[in-house]
């Protein structure tokens, strides 16, 4: 069995344990942050995670995979020290996160403009992965990709592609963001056939949004793993709905290509906390472990199949060569 690269470096993916695919440690909205709001409080941050996530593993999960990319606010350093403190494996995440434009620094940058003839946003990707993040020497262990209502435009698309080559040339997964009312994952899944992609090593994100069957079926069969990771986040989808979708593809022999998740965080400065208490109560790191599986249980899903999509399904994914 090969390895997973993990914050704290990489560790035997027979050790990964239960796994939430898409998670996130801090939010960050870092011009806003730098030019008008008060100085963020680094410490308190961390210390807060480590609580939240110390209760997370308590909980029974072993691990979490962090889809903070550029565009979110990425600052590895704070997400190491949280690492070296929790008894939690994190997998970190390279990618860029936009539904529409890349930032104006990207737009001379383009290959036509480089002698190398690679798109330096790919250079960036790939350097994450192979010599770590900002300084610190966190690898990524994963991709990160959106493509939301306003569907693939160019810049989208450059970012796919981006992936998508990266993919091929390190053997790293990619995770992505769909908006799936519009079937946003089967325009990703095109794009990456493109690119030579292996699908089994895509997870289509925020499937869990929907109930239509054809759609989540036909990513599955072209082989992708669909992300049942927005639990908690009910105005979306209801708990009982996302429930009750998991449990109809289990019964269709589904569950090795599902992964859970919450899409929650310990920091995001998109709301005010009590906001998000109030709109959606549910949407925190431990609505999995405390309500989901029991509903899951209460629907026929064996542990067996739970097993699949928490353990099986994530260490499959994201596992390594050994030597990588």
């Amino acid at each position: 069995m090969g390895t997973i690269q993990t914050v704290r470096g990489p560790v035997e993916a027979s050790s990964l344990g239960r796994t939430l695919m898409h998670e996130h440690v801090f939010i960050r909205t870092l011009e806003i942050e730098q030019n008008w709001l008060p100085p963020w409080d680094r410490d308190a941050a961390v210390a807060d995670a480590v609580v939240r996530l110390r209760a997370l593993k308590q909980s029974g999960i072993d691990a979490i995979v962090d889809l903070t990319v550029p565009g979110l606010g990425r600052l590895a350093e704070p997400v190491l020290a949280v690492a070296e403190q929790v008894d939690l494996h994190i997998v970190a995440a390279t990618g860029y996160y936009t539904y529409g434009d890349l930032p104006h620094y990207f737009d001379f940058r383009t290959a036509a403009f480089r002698v190398e003839g690679t798109d330096i946003l790919e250079d960036f990707m790939r350097a994450d992965v192979e010599s770590g993040m900002d300084g610190t020497g966190v690898r990524a262990g994963i991709l990160k990709c959106a493509t939301d209502k306003a569907g693939v435009t160019p810049a989208v698309e450059r970012i796919l592609r981006c992936v998508a080559r990266v993919h091929r040339a390190t053997g790293i997964p990619i995770s992505t963001h769909t908006h799936a009312a519009t079937r946003r994952g089967l325009d990703q899944q095109a794009i990456f056939a493109e690119e030579g992609v292996d699908l089994s090593r895509v997870v289509i994100g925020h499937s869990g949004d929907s109930a239509d069957l054809d759609y989540l079926e036909a990513l599955l069969a072209a082989g992708s793993t669909l992300g049942m990771d927005r639990f908690g986040i009910d105005m979306f989808s209801p708990t009982e709905q996302r429930v009750e979708t998991v449990a109809r593809l289990c019964e269709r022999g589904w569950a090795g290509q599902m992964v859970l998740s919450h899409d929650a965080h310990c920091h995001l400065d998109w709301f005010d906390r009590d906001l998000i208490a109030a709109g959606a109560p549910n949407w925190h790191f431990l609505h999995i472990s405390r309500d989901v599986l029991p509903a899951l249980r209460a629907h026929g899903v064996s542990d067996a199949q739970i097993d699949q999509m928490l353990v099986e399904a994530p260490r499959r994914i994201l596992e390594h060569p050994p030597g990588y």
